[in-house]
């Protein structure tokens, strides 16, 4: 499946559902133009993944948002939960290795765990 491009206008909508990479990027970032040609193989690979691209010189709020501050930076979502966030670029078999470890993530067991971190934060905060 070929890369999509993200932006503001339907991030909601792309990370909802699946698994999701996103590869932030800019033209003028040389390991970004490294890590590129990566993605895309992996991504060929994969049909059944969202790989996004964000470039982040057309969508500044959108990397905003997201904390960018070195790029390439990948994040991975799984059903609409932010589960990995790393800059850098990545060799194939790690890309590889995170992708397989995301579906293999139980997924209730994430969302109990996280609803448990929030729990946990609200009631230190009400204290």
């Amino acid at each position: 499946m070929p890369t999509t491009t993200m932006t503001a206008a339907n991030h909601d909508e792309t990370v909802s559902d699946g698994i999701v990479l996103i590869d932030f990027w800019a033209e003028w970032c040389g390991p970004c133009r490294q890590f590129a040609p990566v993605y895309e193989k992996v991504s060929e690979r994969h049909l059944d993944v969202t790989f996004a691209k964000v470039d982040t010189e057309a969508e500044r709020e959108l990397a905003a948002a997201y904390g960018i501050q070195s790029i390439p930076t990948l994040v991975i979502y799984r059903d609409g939960v932010p589960l990995f966030g790393q800059p850098g670029a990545l060799p194939e078999q790690v890309l590889e290795d995170l992708l397989s470890q995301t579906r293999n993530l139980d997924m209730d067991e994430v969302r109990a765990k996280i609803a448990a971190e929030q729990a946990e934060r609200n009631g230190v905060a009400s204290d």
